[in-house]
Order: C-alpha cells, then structure tokens, then sequence
C-alpha cells in the first residue's frame, strides 16, 4: 500500500506515517447535503459498505469511547458498553465529540485523535482484509489492515455492530 500524499495531511495519516504502517488514502469529492458520510464515501469510491466502517464517539457510564462499526448497519449502544464494562453507552453530544478528537462530524478518524478514549472496534473488521475509515477530513478515507488499526488504538473487538454485515 502506499503512503500518504502530501496535500492531504492530517493527524490521523500522520499517526499512520510516524507508525510506519502502510496506508492508502482514498479522496472523494464530498457532498455537503450527503445524508450519511460513511455511505458517501462507500458509494463515491465503489467499494462495499460492510468495508467501510464509522467512528462514532459516545459516553459510556459517562466516560468518553469511541465505537468503529460499518456504515452497513448501526452501533449497538448496550453492545457497547458491555464491551467497555460498562452499564449504558449514549452518543456523544457532537460539540464534546469535535473538541475531544480534534476533527469535525463526518471526518472524526479512530486515529490521530487529539485526546485518545478506550476504543472497541467492531468484530467483523477480523473477516477483512483490509478497511477504510475516515482519514480525518470529510472526504478522504484511508484503508488499512483491521489489525494495524487495532494495534494503533489499543482497541478491543467485540460485535457492537448491528445490520448487515
């Protein structure tokens, strides 16, 4: 895979390169009136969406986590906190979201975030080769292995993901 181009620099593709782990970065042209970013970009870039997967921030017990699942399906909330220990997961407010990864809605990346928060990634990612998440900005995916990603967030897998996948 090659590494990241230049232009499209951010602390995610960054994290990756001082990592040293390889990467591909996916730029697509983004909609501002896309309905759901995650199934813009599986479309814009023809690849299926039980491929790319989201990076939803939520409370768990009222602590900060961070929940990777595909943009096939939803993030089971009750799912997620059993991941976590925990007793009941709600979505972060947005505004408390952005402040905490350093990124904007539709572009939060499971990597280079600003403040790091226990991460659990969704099981499917393991039946994948490789998986696209957002590369920090809206309209830039980047693909990886699940397991690099795994490795460089210190996450745990577990299936919190509902849907189709």
């Amino acid at each position: 895979m090659a590494r990241k181009l230049p232009s499209q620099g951010t602390p995610a593709t960054a994290a990756l390169a001082a990592a040293g782990v390889p990467f591909v970065a996916h730029p697509y042209s983004h909609d501002p009136a896309a309905a759901s970013y995650g199934l813009e970009g599986a479309e814009m870039l023809g690849i299926d969406p039980a491929r790319v997967f989201k990076t939803l921030m939520v409370d768990v017990d009222g602590r900060p986590a961070v929940g990777v699942v595909p943009v096939s399906g939803n993030l089971d909330l009750k799912a997620m906190a059993a991941a976590l220990g925990g007793r009941k997961a709600a979505m972060a407010e947005p505004a408390a979201a952005q402040r905490r990864t350093g990124y904007v809605l539709g572009g939060i990346s499971p990597l280079g975030q600003r403040q790091s928060s226990p991460t659990v990634v969704d099981e499917s990612a393991l039946a994948l080769d490789t998986i696209l998440v957002s590369g920090g900005r809206r309209g830039l995916d980047i693909e990886l292995r699940p397991e690099e990603l795994i490795r460089l967030t210190g996450a745990r897998t577990a299936r919190i993901g509902t849907g189709r996948h």
